[in-house]
């Protein structure tokens, strides 16, 4: 009975020993599974293609949608018999999220010019056949043969390649809405040219592998085409604006050719510059004058930060400054001598809305009854110096606006209009708008400084002296061109906005070109005139623009995501330049001796004003000696 005892504890010894050996192999095998799936789901981690790729897609027949975007492509199927160079560039500047791809498969010449031999066969002895019947022809078959004879030339010349040629874009949106008008915007475009496209239904999937940036074709829809009508279709173009008149602007960005063009050779002559402050604005319109000049263009500026004085100085140009302490005096009152059939008294007429306009700038807003009455004074003011529909203009004397306050002072109801006047005829402001006129505009460079005024005149002041300017270039017909720089403040108010909006529309009958710059770029787009200017201005130059204003410069010149990102990121001196229908990317450069005359570094100045007093310095030194 003890063996048998001692005999079944050892039995069960050892079942317990088995037992806890294979439940060690076993936990020991679990880790080793472990480790291994943790290493294989490290190395799927770290590929690339883990990391780019998304977590899921769905197929639909029309569509694939893929991280909350839906995606479709469209290939292009058939071709016109004539294309013209560059129409693919409307779809690749469209301002929409999308890839393409072309793919290109050379076709040995020998296959080709066997193929096509026997194709010329065949149409001959087709052509030849409905003449020996008396049929009529058939121009299609004598185009046909044509094209493949030339086709043949060329390809035994060398001159030309064959390629069997496939397209593929694939549009991406927010949502089927979204995604339907894109396709249909494109499908346009592509109809305007005579290309048609197809969408890759029940594909899908392999359509958005075709434009993946992996060189896979999956679609495999070609078109066979040589190599001239395939080079038409490359995206990458860039505009030309090199003309043979004109002044140099800048160099194109795209291609490093010249960017040479004449503003007055378009419809007009205008041309409006948008810029933050320090991104090269006044640098680029400065060698613009300068050069100009060299043309024989006379120019005329409004500077309101005393930048231009150098430059007037450097080429004897007239730099009047007006503040009310000058001696230079502009009368508002002064008319223009007429030109051709034009008649006094529209002049004279011409004359008095001006002039309203400006006494809404002095005097505030008025009633219908002050607006009527300052209307029928300016007319007596005017008859009071015997200047009526009948009188010569070069003979006349000008009122001035103490002879404009004594008339309102006699009407009735001008009591009030007359007390908010007394400051600008006897108050702090009398010295600047009620004297003669006395300035000389008999210059080619002509730069008028209204710094030293103070803030509530400048708009008044800078309203004035252009009102003159207006006057001089419709007394004599000349090339000019006009400067408003810092134009914002004019857009302030309605009627100098008014104002300069009916000088930008007219100036072109005069010869004038007038340029408009401005660093705020909000105010001035957001004023209904100032977007009629910009209609009206055959030239635009856009350089470094502000994340604040970037928004409103895309809707109005309808730039591209990529024309946006190159506003926000250029450096000093580099934009996009617009010419009537063209644009490109410049980069403005001066030489070195025009550099040191525009220049608007206070740096630089101090140097060549140091240097200047050290060349005096030497004369006075030799003439001494």
């Amino acid at each position: 009975m003890a063996f048998f005892t001692r005999k079944i504890k050892k039995e069960l010894k050892q079942a317990e020993q088995a037992a806890a050996a294979k439940f060690q192999t076993t936990e020991t095998y679990s880790e080793k599974e472990l480790l291994e799936a943790e290493k294989i789901l490290r190395e799927g981690s770290v590929r690339v293609r883990e990391l780019i790729a998304p977590s899921a897609f769905r197929v639909l027949p029309d569509h694939v949608e893929l991280n909350g975007l839906w995606l479709r492509t469209l290939f292009v199927l058939v071709y016109p018999r004539y294309i013209s160079v560059g129409w693919f560039a409307p779809i690749v500047n469209l301002n929409a999220t999308l890839d393409i791809s072309m793919f290109f498969y050379v076709v040995p010449s020998e296959i080709i010019l066997k193929q096509l031999r026997n194709k010329v066969g065949a149409l001959e002895a087709q052509i030849v056949a409905d003449h020996d019947k008396g049929a009529p022809r058939d121009p299609i078959r004598e185009t046909a043969l044509r094209d493949i004879e030339k086709l043949r030339d060329d390809l035994t010349q060398g001159t030309e390649k064959f390629f069997q040629y496939a397209l593929y874009v694939t549009l991406y949106a927010h949502d089927k809405k979204e995604l339907d008008k894109l396709t249909e915007q494109v499908e346009s475009i592509f109809g305007s040219k005579l290309v048609y496209s197809r969408r890759a239904l029940w594909q899908g999937e392999q359509g958005f592998n075709s434009t993946l940036p992996l060189g896979n074709d999956e679609l495999q829809i070609y078109f066979n085409m040589n190599t001239s009508p395939i080079a038409s279709s490359f995206p990458f173009i860039s505009s030309e604006l090199t003309s043979d008149n004109g002044i140099l602007y800048g160099i194109n960005r795209h291609n490093n050719s010249l960017i040479l063009f004449d503003r007055f050779s378009l419809q007009n002559a205008n041309s409006c510059v948008f810029a933050t402050s320090g991104a090269g604005k006044s640098y680029a319109i400065k060698l613009e004058v300068l050069r100009s000049m060299m043309m024989g263009t006379d120019v005329i500026i409004i500077d309101p930060e005393m930048e231009y004085k150098h430059l007037c100085e450097a080429v004897g140009g007239a730099y009047i400054n007006i503040s009310l302490n000058s001696e230079a005096k502009i009368n508002p009152f002064d008319l223009p001598r007429p030109i051709g059939e034009v008649q006094v008294s529209d002049i004279i007429r011409s004359a008095v809305i001006t002039l309203k306009g400006l006494m809404r700038l002095m005097l505030g807003q008025l009633t219908h009854q002050e607006d009527s009455i300052i209307d029928r004074a300016l007319l007596e003011t005017y008859a009071k110096k015997d200047i009526t529909a009948n009188s010569d203009l070069t003979k006349i004397e000008p009122p001035v606006m103490a002879d404009f306050e004594e008339v309102l002072a006699g009407m009735q109801g001008g009591e009030d209009l007359v007390l908010r006047l007394k400051k600008y005829t006897q108050g702090t402001f009398a010295g600047l708008f009620n004297s003669p006129t006395n300035v000389d505009v008999r210059n080619q460079l002509i730069v008028f400084s209204v710094r030293d005024l103070e803030d509530e005149l400048r708009p008044i002041a800078i309203y004035t002296i252009v009102n003159y300017i207006w006057n001089v270039v419709r007394s004599e017909m000349k090339k000019r061109i006009l400067v408003i720089d810092e134009a914002w403040w004019l857009m302030q108010n309605e009627d100098s906005a008014k104002f300069i909006f009916a000088l930008v529309k007219r100036c072109r009958k005069y010869y004038l070109g007038v340029t408009t710059i401005t660093q705020d770029v909000n105010d001035f787009l957001t004023s209904p005139y100032g977007q009629a200017i910009v209609t009206n201005s055959s030239l635009q130059l856009l350089l470094k623009q502000s994340p604040a204003g970037i928004d409103k410069v895309v809707q109005t010149f309808l730039l591209t995501e990529g024309e946006k990102y190159l506003l926000l990121e250029c450096g000093v001196g580099e934009g996009i330049f617009f010419a009537g229908s063209k644009h490109a990317a410049i980069k403005v450069v001066a030489s070195y001796t025009e550099d040191q005359l525009i220049t608007s570094d206070p740096r630089q100045l101090l140097e060549i004003e140091r240097a200047k007093k050290e060349f005096e310095a030497s004369l006075q030194e030799l003439n001494i000696g």
